[in-house]
């Protein structure tokens, strides 16, 4: 399936298309040996429909473009937060001097596995996993599994990662 703004640029032609169509149709109504005389009201009518329809042609292109923009800017957002989010961890990390064992551990936590889940998922015991989630915890001087997490999104909430530079789309 075509993504969106294809279907809604595909749309915006099939109006501009029809928006020329009627402007000939005008045009030729006008210019033709009689036109003066034979300007019917639906040529009035036609006329009308036509700068209406142009008009609604102009504005969505505005707004496509906007919306189109406004789409690019939070995709950028998107990926700008990401790469922050890793390099935050990473400094945290380093910062907190966590082994390899731990680092991996704290991640598992992060991402909100249980102490179960982290040892199956690295093939330890449980009691290690733990141990090595205590020393993280200790470490990073937090008392748990949430307050690590709360550490990080303090951090990115805090940061303009990306400075607004206009208007919001409503």
């Amino acid at each position: 399936m075509p993504s969106r703004p294809v279907i809604l640029w595909s749309l915006f032609a099939v109006q501009a298309v029809c928006c020329a169509y009627f402007l000939y149709d005008i045009t030729l109504d006008f210019f033709q040996p009689n036109a003066v005389n034979s300007l019917a009201d639906s040529d009035l009518v036609e006329g009308i429909v036509t700068v209406v329809l142009f008009l609604g042609l102009a504005f969505t292109a505005t707004e496509l473009r906007r919306a189109l923009s406004h789409q690019a800017r939070l995709t950028e957002q998107l990926q700008v937060a990401s790469g922050a989010f890793q390099a935050l961890i990473e400094a945290k990390f380093t910062d907190w001097s966590l082994t390899g064992a731990e680092r991996d551990v704290a991640l598992l936590a992060i991402k909100g596995y249980s102490i179960a889940e982290i040892a199956d998922l690295r093939q330890t015991a449980q009691g290690t996993a733990k141990a090595q989630a205590a020393s993280v915890y200790r470490k990073a001087d937090v008392s748990g599994r949430l307050q690590l997490i709360s550490l990080f999104l303090d951090d990115l909430m805090n940061d303009t990662l990306i400075p607004s530079t206009q208007e919001p789309v409503h």
